[in-house]
Formats: structure tokens, sequence, C-alpha cells
């Protein structure tokens, strides 16, 4: 890769590489990837992200100072002026009071990445991924690209990303990833590109990707989440010659995944995995790997303090909602955010020990799991599939326990003398029937409040079942 000066001082990225080859490296050799989508899509996914199957999202910057509404505050104020988020400002900060007069409030005394990491590593997550910066532009670390609009400059004078990357690494079995914006509402730079319908690049290349490389190179992060595209094209933001780099020469070459917000129409089409949309579960297996990116509170990604009870999925929900990505071939990225002291409130930590302890029984059902030749089952609803074939092992969760004290599956075909049923985290095999080609009939276990292995959905081990 060399680095040219444009005609108006914009730095120009060459990428020497014309068409794919290999080289050895050592015993092995590796892909060298062009900057093209054919060539960038062809990569494989690193196995590790599909075996984890579990990832924790965290919204967290100068949002969370207003906490109120929305992460969008700034622009549902600014730009949209809707009358919720002018009323607010109106009632509770004196006139002229401004977007930028949030950043000293945003104090981060509270902030404790050790605790972080040991919550994070209750949960069962297996990756994290943390808001380096969102659509407002400011920076959770001390970039050289954004001047004093960042957290060591002004706020919590902490480079927050630092000690959450040590603390996970140091800590945890937890893998460490970055989200960050592209484009920012706002900056001046980006809004006179977009004033040329992006024929002029000064933002991408002076702000986004300086910020990008940067970030790569300090933090190593394994997870690079991508996301607000401005409406500019993949194009615009040099995405195919970014991931070049990345997947080619970076520290992370050989670990890092990427999503799939590399520009307009770039969505469920190019990149690593498929994000689609938020919150987005299809209901059925994809032929390619993708991830639910959801919330807690179902509103807002970042905290907000006029959330109601009602508004945060229950224990119940989120399992479901795991159970169902999983055995739909996706991983499920689950959001909390932090207040603007980095505190994670008690519902956020109570809901992430809960999956915690859920997984710690049924975790041999989600982690390192493959779709099964279906994904639900037809005779009885909220019975979801995942699958270990080389041990010969099918998992059926189920969501509610039936009131029989029996379950019916019609997927699932016996094997004479072989099949076996077990219930997890209960010791004794289950008794069953084979309904020939309906299925087979489980009988459960009578037990009580003490004996049940867990509260909220419940997997049965089926061996040696076709």
């Amino acid at each position: 890769m060399a680095l040219v000066l444009g005609v108006r001082g914009a730095p120009t990225f060459l990428f020497l590489v014309a068409v794919p080859v290999l080289f050895l490296l050592g015993s092995g050799c590796a892909t060298i990837y062009e900057p093209t989508w054919d060539s960038i899509d062809s990569r494989p996914l690193p196995a590790w992200f599909d075996e984890a199957k579990f990832g924790i999202f965290i919204h967290w910057g100068l949002f969370s100072v207003p906490s109120f509404g929305s992460e969008w505050f700034w622009w549902y104020w600014q730009k949209q002026h809707q009358s919720c988020y002018v009323n607010f400002m109106k009632a509770n900060y004196p006139p002229g009071f401004t977007y930028e007069d949030f950043a000293p409030l945003f104090t981060a005394e509270f902030y404790d990445a050790n605790q972080w990491a040991d919550l994070l590593q209750a949960s069962g997550a297996k990756y994290v991924v943390l808001t380096s910066k969102h659509h407002e532009g400011y920076t959770l670390w001390k970039s050289k690209h954004s001047w004093n609009w960042n957290a060591v400059d002004v706020g919590p004078k902490r480079d927050l990303v630092d000690e959450l990357a040590q603390a996970i690494r140091s800590k945890t079995d937890v893998r460490f990833g970055l989200y960050h914006s592209l484009f920012e509402w706002f900056n001046p730079l980006f809004l006179s590109d977009a004033d040329s319908y992006f024929r002029t690049r000064m933002f991408p290349f002076t702000k986004s990707l300086p910020e990008l490389y940067e970030i790569v190179k300090k933090y190593q992060p394994e997870i690079l989440w991508s996301d607000g595209d401005g409406d500019a094209p993949d194009v615009y933001w040099n995405s195919t010659g970014f991931l070049a780099w990345l997947y080619n020469e970076s520290p992370v070459r050989d670990t890092v995944v990427t999503n799939d917000r590399w520009g307009r129409d770039c969505i469920c089409k190019h990149g690593g995995y498929y994000t689609c949309a938020d919150r987005y579960n299809p209901g059925h297996l994809l032929n390619h790997k993708w991830e639910n990116c959801m919330t807690i509170d179902k509103l807002s990604w970042g905290y907000r303090r006029n959330a109601r009870l009602q508004d945060y999925l229950t224990i119940e929900e989120l399992v479901e909602q795991l159970v169902e990505t999983v055995s739909c071939g996706g991983n499920l990225l689950l959001n909390i955010g932090p207040t603007c002291e980095g505190v994670i409130i008690p519902i956020f930590e109570e809901r992430l020990r809960q999956l915690g302890s859920w997984l710690k029984v049924n975790g041999e059902a989600i982690y390192s799991t493959v779709p099964w030749k279906v994904q639900n089952d037809t005779a009885t609803p909220g019975v979801w599939y995942t699958s270990k074939p080389e041990d010969g092992i099918v998992y059926a969760v189920f969501l509610k326990w039936p009131p029989a004290g029996c379950i019916a599956l019609d997927q699932p075909y016996a094997r004479a003398g072989k099949t076996e049923v077990e219930l997890l985290g209960y010791k004794v095999p289950l008794k069953w029937i084979s309904l020939g080609k309906q299925g087979i009939m489980v009988s459960l276990p009578q037990l009580n409040g003490a004996q049940v292995p867990c509260q909220w959905a419940w997997v049965l081990k089926l061996s040696h079942v076709v």
C-alpha cells in the first residue's frame, strides 16, 4: 500500500495488488485480497465467530449525558427539531446550551473496566463490541484525528477504549471488538462532500479512514463493526481499499471479522457477516452468516433515563431471541447502554447475569453448534433445534414446559437401540417412545422449583436421531 497526496491535499491510498496471489508463510500460504468486492467477499469468515454465537454491544457516548429518547438525540434535536427533544432542552438546560456543552458532563467517574469485564464474562458472551465513535463524532479514545472532541481531551480525560480492551484481555476469554461510525452528522467536511454528491472525498481521507487505521493498529479489535454510511457509496468511503489492507496487512488480518455496513447498498450484500437491519431476525435459515444486533431497551441503543419497566425485554424474551437466532444460523449481539458516569444499570446487569446462568446449564446447545435439517418443530410450537453432527447430537430447546409432562417432537426420528434423550442439567436419562414417521414422544421428569435445572427454557439432548 502506498500513500500519496491528491491535488486538494487529501491522502489517496494506492493498492499495488492487481490480481489475487498466494504467498508462503512458513509451511502454509495465504490469499492476498484485492480491493474489489468479489475478492473481499471471498474471504472465509474466521471460524471463531460462528462458534461464539453470543456477544454484547455497548453504546456509550455523549448521548449518554442527556440520556433522553435515543442515542440519536443530537440529530432529533438540532436537525429534525422534534418537539419532545426541543422541549426537553428548554425545560432542563439554559438558553444557548449546545450539544458540545454535554462533553464536560460526560464524566465516567464510576467507570471500572474490570467490573465491566467481570460482568461480560458472567453473561456467557464470547465477544464484545464497544462504540469507539458514534455518529456524533466524539471518540472514546484520544484520536489524532478528533482534536478536542474525544474522551481524553474533554470529558472523563481517560482513554475509555484502552481501559476496556486491557481489562477484557487480562481477565476474560471474551474477544474484543469496536464499533465505528463512518460518517458524522454535523462534520463540515462530510457536509461539504455531501453537497457535492460525494464527488469530493475530503472527509473519508482526512477523518474516517485515518481513524479506522488508528483503532486497528492501536487496539487490534477482532470485530470491526462499521456503521453509518451517510447515504454515501462504498467508493466514497474507499471501503474495499481499507478492507483489503485489513485482511492482508493489519495486525488482526487472520482473526478479524467485519460486518456489511460499508456504504450505501452494501448491507446484506457485501463484507463479512450480514446484519441486514437493526434487530434483524429472519426466523429461517440463511445461506450466509448473519448477526441479530438488538437491544434490551426496545426503544433505544443508548441509556435512557426516561425508560419504563415495560420498555425492557424480559429474560424469557431474550432467551427466545438467542435460541431462535442460533437455530437459524445467526449470532446474537445484545446491546446495553451505560450511563454517562460509567454505570451499567441494575436491570441490564440482571439480564446479562440471567443469560449467563442459563448458558451455564444449556451452553452446549448454543456454542459451536450448527443448524440442523430443520430449525423448529411443527408439532409443538416454541421448539428450536441446533446440532453437533460430529457427535451425533441434536438439541431441542423448548420455551414452555408442557403441563401434561410430555412433549411431542415430529422432526427427530428415533433409531432403535441407539437413541437416548437427556434433559440438560438433569442427570437421569428420560423415557421416550417412537411415533414412527411422526417423530418421538418424550416424558419429562416431575420436578419442583428447586429441582428444575433452569427457569426459562429447557434443552433436550437427543443422541443418534435422524
